[in-house]
């Protein structure tokens, strides 16, 4: 018979029992605890939660997963994971399982089918674990929607971003950190004749070890990479001739972006207005002292011509009279040089052929030369409505320069054609049509780091050249909106192309011009003193009577007195520039308010003004350019007389 416990071992016993008892009911306690946070856990969560066996029947799900599927806890309970689940990836579910039963957790891509048939993307996450002798698993499902979404935005933006990145005409590439190529559009194939596949996994020191820009490129490239900022630079080199690159960088994520333009035609184009604001300046300044130089050239030209017509022919007088009016001539040739490029030195011009001009001037130019000149010019070439002493000078200074060239002489190809020009040529010109001249010589050529430089003004490589020629040549084509271009390389010769607009008017006959003497009465309104008593000698010699005024104020007055006195002008010859003064423009308005009968003449040696080539427009009824001579004045009476007359 077992002994009996004594009291205080029973009490002992008790004690352990309800140690061992509130040890149970606290494990319960935090067992229960631990599930109700797993459960607050599970419930809070954004995800769908599902707790299935191994065969699929579902155990337990969260409200996120009733939600998402349109299903009741009950419904769901009563179903397979297989009745919801829907096209996962080939091949990816049975390979996952064979990892997940091992112990790793997996992750799927699928669709879940919600209970109304409609179906949503999903990333299952799965986990497999042991619960006494079962196997369960446990699924967190992500709507995956928003997700697609974007990456099909983005998708779509990327094929966008490419589909564009194909289609500009610029180049465009894309590089890593460490210069290699990761995108080559097809501009950058078209450019280098490169294709993607070659040029992409390249670096730039691998595509383009030879590029006399590597090392400018280089550093701008790491430059963007490093500052996270873009930046622009001009790269400029040579395939037969000079190329110039507008290189636009831009910092990416993966490194930096490019866009290359060819700007050599907008470079051209600057160029070119660079050069008429040149000339423009210097016009202003050319145009002034051709002015006063021409008021002088007048008097003198006037005087000796008058002067030479009264003296013996056989005596030294008069060819010391001749001599000193060549010399005089040839100052005014080199005054209209001066005007030609001036501001507002617009060209007289008339409808004449051009085929005169351009085997006259030529072979006028290379008398005695060695040099000789053969013609190809078109039978039915357009007239072109022109200043004659003009573009004859521009066929003069080019033909001088190609006798230049040749020291041993040669062939000068002079040709003509007609030419219609349509719009997108290319070419600084209103399509239309035109007449093209070529003048073409077999000389030592023009060095590529002149040609850009030639139309100049004052640019010559000549030790006794002015640099006018040329210049002014492109002034006066300008001038008749037209364009001349060159082309040449040492060695090979050079030739000039002149695009000058074709007329419809017809050609008129020459006249000659001849002394014309007459009668009248005639008021002549100018500045200069020797000037106006060298136009009495010139009036009286034509048998006018002459009276003069020094400026609009004084000739206004003295009409308006020869009006009231019943002895009235003929004539006005008023100048167009009064210094200080009233000048021509102005005293023909005033005249036409007195008299709009008036017949006025305006002469000028400062082309700064439209009224020369526009006379009529001002109320004019003739014009005279300086200098001139006594034929000249002769003619413009007698053709504004004859006018009042009829």
């Amino acid at each position: 018979m077992p002994e009996k416990a004594s009291y205080e071992e029973l009490e002992q016993r008790i004690q352990e029992l309800e140690q061992a008892e509130a040890e149970r009911k606290g494990t319960e306690e935090a067992l229960r605890e631990s599930e109700r946070r797993f459960r607050r856990l599970v419930e809070y969560s954004t995800d769908a939660f599902f707790l299935h066996e191994r065969d699929g029947r579902i155990m337990d799900v969260n409200d996120h997963a009733c939600e998402s599927l349109g299903y009741t806890r009950e419904e769901l309970l009563a179903l397979s994971i297989g009745d919801i689940d829907q096209n996962f990836i080939p091949g990816s579910h049975t390979e996952s399982w064979e990892q997940m039963v091992q112990g790793v957790p997996i992750t799927l891509e699928g669709v879940h089918r919600r209970k109304d048939g409609t179906t949503f993307p999903v990333e299952i996450r799965l986990a497999c674990f042991e619960s006494g002798e079962d196997q369960l698993m446990l699924g967190l499902v992500r709507d995956v929607t928003e997700r697609k979404r974007r990456e099909e935005a983005l998708r779509e933006s990327e094929e966008k971003y490419q589909e564009l990145a194909e289609s500009i005409s610029d180049v465009f590439f894309a590089m890593d950190k460490d210069l290699r190529y990761i995108y080559w559009n097809k501009a950058s194939e078209v450019l280098t004749g490169i294709p993607a596949e070659e040029a992409v996994g390249k670096s730039l020191m691998e595509l383009f070890p030879d590029n006399e820009s590597l090392e400018q490129l280089k550093i701008l490239y790491l430059s963007v990479i490093e500052t996270k900022k873009p930046a622009q630079s001009i790269v400029q080199y040579r395939d037969n001739e000079q190329i110039v690159h507008e290189i636009n960088a831009y910092p990416t994520i993966e490194g930096v972006s490019v866009f290359v333009k060819d700007i050599t035609e907008r470079k051209k184009a600057e160029e070119e207005l660079l050069r008429a604001q040149k000339l423009e300046s210097l016009g202003i300044l050319a145009g002034g002292i051709a002015h006063d130089f021409n008021n002088i050239l007048t008097t003198i030209l006037g005087n000796v011509s008058m002067a030479r017509m009264q003296v013996a022919p056989e005596g030294e007088p008069f060819e010391m009279l001749s001599e000193a009016e060549t010399a005089s001539i040839r100052a005014q040739k080199l005054t209209k040089q001066l005007l030609t490029f001036a501001k507002g030195g617009a060209p007289v011009k008339e409808t004449t052929s051009i085929k005169d001009i351009l085997k006259e001037s030529p072979s006028f130019v290379l008398r005695g030369s060695k040099s000789r000149c053969e013609f190809s010019i078109a039978e039915d070439l357009w007239p072109a409505e022109i200043d004659v002493g003009q573009i004859s000078q521009v066929i003069n200074n080019i033909v001088i320069n190609a006798n230049q060239a040749m020291p041993e002489g040669g062939i000068i190809q002079v040709a003509a054609e007609n030419l219609i020009i349509n719009a997108g040529h290319g070419l600084p010109v209103n399509p239309g049509r035109y007449i093209r001249i070529s003048i073409k010589d077999q000389g030592v050529g023009i060095a590529e780091k002149h040609l850009k430089s030639i139309f100049d003004p004052y640019f010559t490589t000549k030790h006794d050249g002015s640099g006018l020629g040329l210049a002014t040549t492109y002034s006066i084509i300008e001038k008749h909106e037209g364009h001349i271009t060159v082309e040449s390389r040492l060695g090979a010769g050079t030739t000039f192309h002149i695009y000058l607009p074709a007329s419809d008017k017809a050609v008129l006959e020459n006249e000659e011009v001849r002394l014309i003497k007459g009668q009248g009465r005639i008021l002549v309104m100018d500045d200069e003193a020797p000037l106006r008593k060298m136009l009495g000698r010139m009036l009286k010699n034509l048998d006018y009577e002459s009276e003069f005024a020094k400026d609009g104020a004084e000739a206004l007055r003295m009409y308006k007195d020869a009006q009231e006195s019943e002895t009235p002008y003929d004539v006005v010859i008023l100048d167009l520039t009064i210094p200080g003064g009233m000048g021509g423009t102005e005293t023909i308005k005033k005249l036409l308010e007195i008299d709009p009968e008036v017949k006025a003449i305006v002469y000028s040696g400062y082309s700064d003004d439209p009224v020369l080539s526009n006379f009529q427009e001002y109320g004019f009824k003739g014009m005279m350019p300086k200098p001139f001579e006594s034929q000249s004045l002769s003619k413009v009476l007698h053709e504004v007389l004859k006018g009042e007359k009829e």
